[in-house]
């Protein structure tokens, strides 16, 4: 009875929460503005715009929710893909690139003496309440509080498992001070919460963070925090490149569908050293195509991108969609051999595990 009181309280709040739509941030030269929000590049995948109710009903019904365990459990996925995070070096500060896998979509990019925590997301459940939320079935491989000095948090859009108030609460407990870089409208979000430092990009705006060059890239997505406010806020990808030493430049697409997006990337910023990119939340392909690829879209991506070695994230930790947590591997097995490229070119990290990145 409780569960269902609350249930309701939360669901009155949001619809309290709705009002009528401005984008204070509306340019009419911006192919992508519209006066109450935002648009894909490709204006024909509206996304997003499926009624709260409806949404609710897939839910219920289980349509958000893995077909099965993966091969063996839960537990042995667990003590297969998870590895102990390397604290003392995570301390060091790092020139050239390293990275950490934290689960999801959230990363540890640790390059130029900066470190930069992206879309952390490191909470139990993904979502405004937790029955209203996918479950994170593989334990976050770090707390806030036992990050390293955290310089830089950029946040490609305001979905729960990307946008996370429990994550960033403590990571302000714990004392850090970064700048946040976020999507046009999305620093409304941090206001509310009483967080300062936060700077708004819009698709190709560019800044310099020290020794490191930093784009906001347009991705087919969408956004979302409560019924009422679809796509008021945008979305995106970062690209950062730094002139220490060899020219060095990362892509994190954010989530996204298959695009010309990633050609136009490539055109304007040039060949990507080392990408990271979603290979999971890909089903069903019916409902999920337009605004998450699969394994296969994302070989593609790394292709447009001419991208000498790629990461995938965005799999294997939160209850989200319906291919089993082993899957995408498998998946991206196959989407790599049929182009002829070896396994090595998509590395899939275990939870927890940090590798150096070479820029050669």
């Amino acid at each position: 009875m409780n569960r269902a009181i609350n249930f309701i309280f939360v669901l009155t709040a949001l619809v309290i929460s709705g009002c009528a739509m401005v984008n204070p941030a509306y340019d009419a030269s911006r192919a992508h503005h519209r006066p109450d929000g935002f648009v894909n590049s490709n204006t024909a995948f509206q996304i997003g715009t499926f009624p709260w109710y409806e949404i609710m009903l897939m839910r219920l019904r289980g349509d958000f929710r893995p077909a099965g365990p993966p091969d063996g459990g839960y537990e042995k996925f667990i003590a297969d893909w998870t590895v102990p995070v390397d604290q003392p070096l995570l301390a060091t500060p790092a020139e050239q690139p390293r990275i950490t896998w934290l689960g999801h979509a959230s990363l540890l990019l640790q390059v130029g003496g900066q470190n930069i925590l992206i879309d952390p997301q490191l909470s139990d459940f993904a979502g405004p309440h937790s029955l209203l939320s996918a479950k994170r079935l593989v334990p976050a491989p770090i707390h806030p509080e036992q990050l390293p000095r955290i310089d830089l948090v950029l946040i490609s859009h305001n979905h729960y498992d990307h946008l996370d108030k429990n994550t960033i609460e403590a990571l302000m407990a714990a004392g850090q001070k970064p700048r946040f870089l976020v999507p046009l409208g999305v620093k409304e979000w941090f206001d509310d919460q009483g967080i300062a430092n936060v700077i708004e990009m819009d698709w190709w705006d560019s800044r310099m963070e020290g020794k490191l060059k930093i784009h906001f890239t347009p991705a087919q997505h969408w956004s979302k925090r409560t019924p009422f406010d679809t796509n008021a806020t945008l979305w995106g990808g970062f690209a950062i490149e730094t002139s220490a030493g060899k020219p060095w430049r990362f892509l994190y697409t954010g989530d996204t569908g298959y695009s010309n997006d990633f050609k136009e990337i490539r055109r304007r910023l040039g060949a990507v050293d080392f990408l990271a990119i979603p290979v999971g939340a890909y089903l069903p392909r019916d409902f999920m195509a337009p605004q998450h690829i699969n394994p296969d879209d994302a070989v593609r991506i790394m292709l447009d991108l001419d991208a000498k070695q790629a990461l995938g994230v965005h799999w294997g930790t939160f209850e989200l969609t319906q291919e089993t947590f082993d899957q995408p591997p498998r998946d991206l097995a196959i989407a790599l051999a049929n182009r002829r490229m070896g396994e090595d070119r998509v590395w899939m990290f275990k939870h927890g595990e940090t590798r150096q990145l070479p820029p050669e």
